[in-house]
């Protein structure tokens, strides 16, 4: 694999807010000193007690049924703790009752009269969404990573998932299931339990999950306790995919519909989205906007007159887009209003062209900030029956939040060690045409035209040209090396608010890593962007190379003898023997300083029989 250039953003943008000041791109930590001793008792108090907890994304979570449902014309009814996400066997025969078992009323996010569902717990939770012996692969989430963790020696005890039901907003999931007071305790717990602090590992909208527990906690505890409790229950936080700006496939999702890969149609599955509290979770927003203080608001919360408001920097106003390429969503409007905008099932049948004679459509373009606002959603009221609902969603729980404005930017939490971790330079959707079907709810518009954002350019899935501000790098959508190929920048100088971009020359057919890297801006706190080329999000949890590097990571940060701040990166090979394989070419088995060939009973092919001449142990000292 090739160190030093680019993973992911479901909207990231490499906030300023993680790329601190001193950064590396390489293997070799700014201002370390080597012959420091400096941090050695601490790593001999973690050795062999940090604990792993598992926050997942949007939809990797079971979901089991809680109540029984009779499913008329079907031989599968719903009992009690029956899988419901995932099981595809039932989404194919009984749609319809499967839909009640998922949807929420949308306004108060409580269950469909006939049916309750609610999230499994466990490991077994998030590894398969679908077990079985074909679904099972193609569902797995979790179980890879799983895998390296007890091949390692791992103990069952230290890896801890806390799965949620990801339909409910962030302060549904606390009094609903009181998700974040639980949280706590399983922190606490595992430091009690295993007597280390934990690492944080959270993908996708997880992450966003992880964000409130930590805004939550603020509020929880006593201030002068809160930065005591985060560096004795947290030791490093692993941020996999996070949608810093959020992902504009929720806007794809809200208006047209998502299916997941799932046997249902488009406009099924915009019913069900919609229905959930976190459909608007991971909706773009503008870097430039911000809430107040959520200790402002506490302290005026009994104050008449007193309001939680949003504003946003000048530059928001002088530039475009919102921090964004271009506009997220570009909608094409019928002149007319009322009721007859979206047509009921009687109307289908009648010629929509005649109604827009006395004028033409209306095409409106809206910024991230003009999403998140509600903006968006005001302007298509009258031409859509779910923007209601989503208003009221909107405000309710996420514009007065009691705890934090989700749709605004992060800061960095003020942990000891965070690590954000992308896949970059996938064709990235970045915004959308729409256009009324002529089709009633919720089929209602269709997608007229998709902007992509690849290798840093705009370009439409129908060849029109696009305005816009594309990125150096697009998003989400590696191999061994031998260190020849490792490029090093020490004290790169960083303009807040802007990229920070490699200067080298890159293989086209080669898959890089960028590491930007720092330990000096901020006493005693480290901070880490790693760029993955080429790692598709939804599989980036499952990625051999991202499973390496963590691995990598967590050995280094609990062995006593480690001097470097982060992981050396002079060199990659394999660690495990499943790393080993047959080179056809040489008639050898690949990697002859690592692995050799030897066979062992039960091996069907020249690859199984190769494997690691030392132990893995051995092979991790070079990493220290």
């Amino acid at each position: 694999m090739a160190v030093g250039g680019g993973a992911q953003r479901l909207r990231t943008r490499r906030l300023s807010l993680l790329l601190v000041s001193v950064l590396l791109v390489g293997s070799v930590v700014v201002g370390e000193d080597p012959s420091s001793s400096s941090g050695r008792g601490e790593r001999d108090l973690y050795a062999s007690k940090l604990s792993g907890i598992i926050i997942p994304g949007f939809a990797s979570t079971q979901l089991r049924a809680w109540s029984v449902l009779d499913c008329p014309y079907s031989p599968l009814d719903f009992n009690p703790l029956d899988s419901v996400w995932l099981d595809t066997t039932r989404v194919l025969s009984a749609v319809n009752c499967w839909l009640k078992c998922m949807l929420l009323d949308p306004y108060n996010q409580t269950d469909h009269p006939e049916c309750k569902s609610r999230p499994d717990s466990g490991l077994s939770a998030i590894t398969e969404l679908d077990p079985g012996y074909i679904t099972g692969p193609l569902s797995s989430v979790w179980k890879e990573w799983l895998k390296w963790c007890i091949e390692f020696g791992i103990e069952a005890n230290a890896i801890i998932a806390v799965p949620y039901d990801w339909r409910l907003s962030a302060s549904k999931l606390e009094e609903r299931d009181l998700y974040f007071h639980k949280l706590k305790l399983t922190f606490e717990t595992a430091l009690k339990l295993r007597g280390g602090p934990s690492l944080v590992f959270a993908h996708s909208m997880g992450n966003n999950v992880f964000r409130y527990f930590l805004e939550w906690l603020k509020l929880e505890i006593a201030p002068k306790q809160y930065i005591q409790w985060l560096d004795a229950h947290i030791h490093a936080y692993f941020a996999v995919g996070a949608p810093l700006l959020g992902s504009t496939e929720s806007v794809k999702a809200t208006l047209f519909g998502f299916t997941f890969g799932l046997p249902v149609a488009e406009g099924t599955a915009r019913l069900m989205y919609n229905s959930f509290g976190s459909s608007l979770w991971l909706m773009p927003f503008s870097k430039h906007c911000k809430a107040d203080d959520v200790y402002w608001k506490h302290f005026f919360g009994e104050r008449e007159g007193h309001h939680h408001t949003y504003h946003c920097d000048e530059i928001e106003f002088q530039t475009n887009y919102s921090g964004w390429p271009t506009e997220i969503i570009n909608i094409e409007l019928p002149s007319i209003r009322g009721s007859d905008a979206f047509p009921s099932i009687l109307d289908v049948a009648q010629d929509m062209t005649s109604n827009m004679e006395c004028g033409r459509p209306i095409q409106l373009s809206f910024s991230a900030r003009e999403v998140s606002d509600g903006t968006f959603f005001k302007a298509i009221e009258d031409y859509d029956p779910d923007s209601k609902r989503l208003l009221y969603q909107l405000q309710k729980y996420y514009q007065d939040d009691p705890v934090l404005n989700p749709l605004t930017p992060w800061e960095r939490p003020p942990l000891k060690n965070i690590f954000c971790i992308y896949g970059i330079d996938l064709k990235t959707e970045v915004g959308y045409y729409f256009a009324p079907s002529g089709k009633p709810y919720p089929d209602n518009w269709i997608i007229t035209d998709v902007i992509y954002e690849h290798e840093g350019a705009l370009f439409s899935r129908s060849g029109n040209s696009v305005s816009g501000n594309p990125g150096a790098v697009s998003g989400d959508g590696t191999a061994e090396h031998d260190g020849s190929d490792v490029q090093i920048s020490l004290n790169v100088e960083h303009h807040q608010g802007e990229d920070i971009l490699p200067n080298m020359t890159r293989t086209p057919r080669v898959k890089y890593i960028t590491y930007y890297e720092d330990s000096e801006s901020i006493p005693g706190r480290r901070t880490a962007v790693w760029e993955l080329d080429k790692a598709n999000h939804r599989n980036l949890v499952r990625s051999q190379v991202l499973m390496r590097e963590l691995w990598l990571e967590m050995w280094h940060d609990i062995h006593p003898d480690a001097t470097s701040k982060f992981v050396k990166k002079a060199r990659r090979g394999p660690l495990r023997d499943a790393d080993c394989y047959w080179d056809y070419g040489k008639a050898r088995c690949a990697w002859p300083e690592y692995c050799e060939y030897r066979y062992a009973f039960g091996d069907v092919h020249l690859g199984q029989s190769c494997r690691l001449k030392n132990s893995s142990t051995d092979l991790l000292l070079n990493y220290l």
